[in-house]
């Protein structure tokens, strides 16, 4: 059943035309009248809904019954991942939304091939939110990532949140997944750009609390490296059993 996600309050009885984004994308589905579609806003849950009108420029939908499903991890799974090109960047975002990545932490490092001019940081966070939103529908989850706003990696290393486990993948690193805590109810995991971390960059994170950790002896592409270890994480400590 298509699946489509609305930035809005939603609740059982209530009618409405649909954002026109969305209502494209119902019209290019060449849904009609009286056919079901499923809604979500993000707060957790999802609505059942039917079309009651399809205009050449609107679809009038109802909202019929809500349905409190979560398919949330029970992971709070943080990916802080060094900015990368935009195609690259955006697989990244999908795939761990898909995973059930809890936040997108976006940071400017050393190494990092692509820069961001200041005027088009707003412009790109808002399509990155839609590439994590179109994957929320795609997959199920009730409920779409945060993404936050790029930071340089040294100020966010200042103060990063707290965390039961924090690692910094690193092809240096030390400690492997067999050597990871047993249990974790929230981690953090630092995943670089294609050039890596510098030594100081590595050296701040491991002061801050990061465990460099090594994730077998071949190197990942940086698109690569979140969706791996999201799924190595979800293995060991989330919903994939």
């Amino acid at each position: 059943m298509p699946r489509f996600h609305l930035d809005a309050p939603l609740q059982a009885g209530q009618q409405f035309d649909l954002p026109e984004q969305v209502a494209r994308h119902v019209q290019v589905l060449r849904l009609q009248p009286g056919e079901a579609l499923t809604l979500f806003n993000g707060q957790g849950g999802e609505y059942a809904a039917k079309v009651v009108e399809m205009g050449k420029r609107h679809v009038t939908v109802v909202v019929e019954a809500f349905d409190a499903i979560e398919r949330e991890s029970p992971l709070v799974l943080t990916l802080v991942q060094a900015l990368s090109a935009a195609e690259r960047m955006d697989y990244t975002v999908q795939k761990a939304t898909e995973l059930g990545v809890s936040r997108i932490v976006v940071v400017q490092s050393a190494f990092c091939s692509y820069k961001l001019a200041a005027d088009r940081v707003e412009k790109r966070l808002q399509h990155w939110q839609a590439v994590a939103e179109s994957a929320a529908e795609q997959c199920g989850r009730t409920r779409v990532p945060d993404i936050l706003p790029p930071v340089r990696l040294d100020n966010w290393l200042a103060k990063p949140p707290a965390a039961d486990l924090k690692l910094l993948l690193s092809p240096t690193g030390a400690v492997s997944l067999a050597q990871l805590p047993a249990t974790a109810a929230s981690v953090q995991v630092l995943v670089g750009p294609e050039g890596g971390f510098s030594s100081d960059e590595e050296a701040l994170a491991i002061s801050a609390g990061f465990t460099p950790l090594l994730l077998g002896p071949r190197i990942f592409r940086t698109e690569t490296v979140a969706p791996v270890i999201a799924a190595l994480l979800q293995a060991r400590y989330g919903d994939f059993v």
